[in-house]
């Protein structure tokens, strides 16, 4: 590459193919020791690789040829891509829009590939200069790009050619403005991409010559031998590549050489199942790195597409990420909450348990703050726009999760870590072996080169590379079969040095609904209550309301019909149940409807000193009675506790909920507890556990997935939301919280496996090293000492499958 300018430019690509650490690793090895080249930095999570290097065309192609070498393909980003763009919070006003000019036409293209506003960014600054193109528009939560566009200047695809040029899909949906979001387009299945084409060719080139040499089994081996070569191929061209530019001992080149010195001594079907294990596990794990990404773009999706903004009195729809700071927006009931602001008109209860796992809705009326991605429940609220779409609640969400999986990119895989000594050390062992004895006059160049075949067989590393991945697989077949759900081995390898395990509260540790607990009536009667205050909340679906209704059901109670039912916003609810004014609400509204006595605030000090919400039952004027209710912990709580203290690790609740709920929580369940917690302040006490002990993380909600993705494991129970399940390394499909020990069990005695098999296909080699170099065994004890110690591994990582069986779970 040439020299840099004197002022070096910051580049930003779009890297393709990436799939784990050791990608990233081999990219940067590559293009730091490029002239001119500096500062690279890799993030698998975001497919993007930043660096300082000349920004010139032929700076910028030998960069994207180099990786094309690797095996991997690199697009360009405009500067903008690191830019927060004209709506960044220094850039509150959009650009106004222009005029169409004549020959213009409003055009739509559905956009796949975004996940952040650099993005939007990205695509309208290379698109607003071109010819004929005005007013370019992306919205991210709708994947939808407009412009007015005259196509006899630019055709429509050259848009789309450009757009794919910067790394996004573009798809003409049609010339009108849109009203409503599209549906995305799929990206393109596996078996369509080149790892996934190659490897199905590699299959059935493999079925062809199993038939083949069944009617000319004397072509046995020529058949083997090219469909190995085939299949290894495409690796081997990256190893050569990656080790042109400096990273030589990568896991491509280990393969290669496993295979061709396999097919050397006439192991062709032992090469073949190597490599096609090898392409099996990279395509999975390219799957699993797809999957962590789409994690990013759900929680996206938990912001509405439009929002209703109030001008002066009119009130008009326009795109969520279009809003201004200081813009008034409207939220109905049932609306979730566009943006983040404060209240400037109304009073309601808010959802907050998307952000802070509040478990119960709050309160909030003028001048209170409320986070966008939340839902409003009773009344009409009027919100002044206080941050930037790119800087609300779950935007920082969205960029904790980033950087929490940019910092703690998975473990590089044992073998490729341990190749670094092995490889070199046998390579130059087999190369001493065929030339320093014929040349010191030990023995002919005939004898030490079939020594050094042999050699070079019982040093490919098949048993060993097969060793590994042969316990993994086992351990996640087992943990899967029972309901635990583990992605990957590096995560296998983490959760068996686990020392704390941290609990989310709501939906984790309890059910994530409240429940009635006590029934207070004034006269005695808790049934005639339960129906008298049934008939006035079946009319709401507050989540408190839901419960009474539900107790009463489970009760067998009958209410009478309610009338003139309706909401006191924030407060409450009210209505005539036969006759009587009847108001149910928090305690401190309903001393405004009928005096509260001694004994009764007495008794509901108590019962909020245990965690419980109360609602007063008013009726005619006089306190009819109470009802409590709380979000109770889940049966199998105590017993899974119990399980990690057995195994000697410790427990820690940490919630969003207020500190006397979690207290009293945490005192029935016998753990720690830390409340009044905010995504970002979880998440950031659980990194600070991190670095002194291996962490698991245990939760459930979107609140959730920054300290998921912080914490050295992040842990999603089975009824958790979508995006806690994609930011999460580990899911408990079945509920149970017992799983979180028999997890840890199960990781530890795969590890224990791990070492085994790893002494297994060493120890075996030791030994035929040095009997194969004084002669005492000859070729087919290679072969032997190599597929010997190859089913001894994998039938010693096969007794991992009946693991959780034999514990009797």
């Amino acid at each position: 590459m040439s020299q840099t300018a004197k002022h070096p430019a910051n580049l930003t690509f779009r890297v393709e193919g990436m799939d784990c650490a050791s990608c990233a690793a081999t990219i940067k090895t590559a293009l730091s020791g490029m002239t001119g080249v500096g500062d690279v930095e890799v993030s698998v999570a975001r497919e993007r690789m930043t660096l300082t290097a000349s920004d010139d065309l032929a700076g910028q192609r030998t960069i994207e040829n180099t990786l094309k070498t690797l095996g991997y393909t690199a697009t360009r980003l405009p500067d903008a891509a690191n830019d927060p763009g004209p709506r960044g919070p220094d850039h509150a006003e959009r650009p106004r829009r222009r005029i169409a000019e004549p020959g213009q036409h409003t055009q739509m293209f559905r956009i796949d590939g975004m996940d952040c506003a650099s993005c939007a960014s990205t695509i309208t600054s290379a698109l607003a200069p071109l010819p004929g193109v005005a007013n370019p528009d992306v919205s991210i939560a709708r994947e939808i790009l407009t412009m007015d566009l005259d196509q006899d200047r630019t055709p429509i695809d050259e848009i789309e050619r450009i757009v794919g040029q910067l790394g996004f899909t573009a798809t003409h949906v049609s010339d009108e403005t849109p009203g409503a979001r599209t549906p995305g387009a799929q990206d393109n299945p596996w078996w369509r991409k080149p790892r996934g084409l190659h490897l199905l060719a590699s299959l059935a080139l493999c079925a062809a010559g199993l038939a083949l040499t069944r009617i000319a089994p004397a072509f046995e081996a020529h058949v083997f031998t090219a469909i190995a070569l085939f299949a290894i191929f495409p690796i081997a061209r990256r190893a050569l590549a990656a080790a042109r530019l400096g990273a030589v001992f990568t896991i491509q080149m280990l393969m290669t050489i496993a295979a061709i010195g396999a097919i050397l001594i006439g192991e062709q079907l032992e090469a073949l199942a190597v490599v096609v294990l090898f392409m099996i596990g990279e395509l999975l794990e390219g799957l699993a790195a797809e999957k962590a990404r789409s994690g990013i773009k759900a929680l996206g999706r938990l912001l509405p597409r439009d929002a209703r903004v109030d001008d002066d009195g009119t009130i008009r729809q326009i795109p969520a990420d279009s809003l201004r700071i200081g813009q008034v927006v409207v939220a109905r009931p049932g609306d979730r909450i566009a943006a983040d602001g404060e209240i400037v008109d109304g009073i309601s209860s808010v959802d907050e348990s998307p952000v802070t796992g509040e478990s119960v809705p709050v309160t909030k009326s003028a001048g209170d703050a409320v986070f966008a991605g939340t839902v409003n429940h009773d009344a009409t609220l009027r919100i002044r726009v206080s941050r930037a779409p790119e800087d609300n609640t779950i935007a920082r969400i969205i960029a904790l999760v980033e950087n929490a999986q940019d910092a703690r990119a998975p473990t590089e895989r044992f073998i490729e870590r341990f190749s670094r000594i092995y490889m070199p050390v046998v390579l130059l062992i087999a190369l001493a072996v065929v030339i320093v004895p014929p040349l010191t006059g030990l023995g002919t160049w005939e004898t030490w080169i079939y020594r050094g075949l042999a050699l070079l067989l019982i040093g490919c590393p098949c048993a060993l590379v097969i060793s590994v991945p042969a316990a993994i697989a086992s351990s996640l077949s087992a943990g899967a079969r029972h309901g635990i759900l583990i992605k990957g081995g590096a995560v296998v390898e983490n959760i068996a040095r686990t020392g704390r395990v941290v609990f989310d509260k709501t939906g984790t540790l309890t059910e994530g609904r409240p429940v009635v607990t006590d029934i207070v009536a004034v006269d005695g009667d808790d049934a005639a209550l339960l129906a008298l205050a049934t008939a006035i909340e079946r009319e709401s679906s507050h989540p408190l309301a839901n419960a009474i209704t539900a107790a009463a059901e489970t009760r067998g109670i009958a209410a009478p019909a309610g009338d003139s039912v309706h909401i006191v916003p924030g407060k409450g609810m009210a209505g005539r149940v036969a006759g009587r004014a009847v108001f149910i609400g928090a305690p401190r509204f309903a001393a405004d409807h009928a005096p509260l006595a001694d004994d009764l605030s007495g008794r509901i000090g108590a019962l909020e000193r245990e965690g419980k919400t109360v609602a007063v039952v008013v009726a005619d004027g006089a306190v009819a009675g109470l009802i409590a209710l709380r979000d109770e912990p889940r049966q199998d709580a105590r017993a899974g506790l119990a399980d990690l203290k057995a195994a000697g690790v410790s427990a820690l609740m940490m919630t969003g909920d207020n500190a006397r709920t979690a207290s009293a929580i945490a005192g029935d369940l016998g753990i720690e507890a830390v409340a009044e917690m905010l995504p970002e302040e979880k998440a950031g006490r659980v990194r600070e556990l991190a670095r002194a002990e291996t962490v698991i993380m245990v939760g459930d909600g979107v609140n959730d997935a920054p300290a998921l993705a912080e914490a050295t494991v992040g842990v999603a129970i089975g009824s958790g939301t979508d995006v806690a399940m994609e930011a999460a390394d580990a899911a408990l499909m079945r509920n149970v919280i017992g799983d979180v020990a028999r997890m840890i069990g199960l990781s530890r005695a795969t590890m224990r496996n791990v070492r085994q098999n790893v002494v297994i296909a060493l120890g075996l080699k030791a030994v035929f090293l040095v009997t194969t170099v004084t002669g005492l065994s000859g070729l087919w004890m290679a072969v032997l000492a190599d597929t010997g110690a190859t089913v001894l591994v994998t039938l010693n990582a096969m007794r991992l499958l009946g693991f959780l069986g034999r514990r009797g779970d």
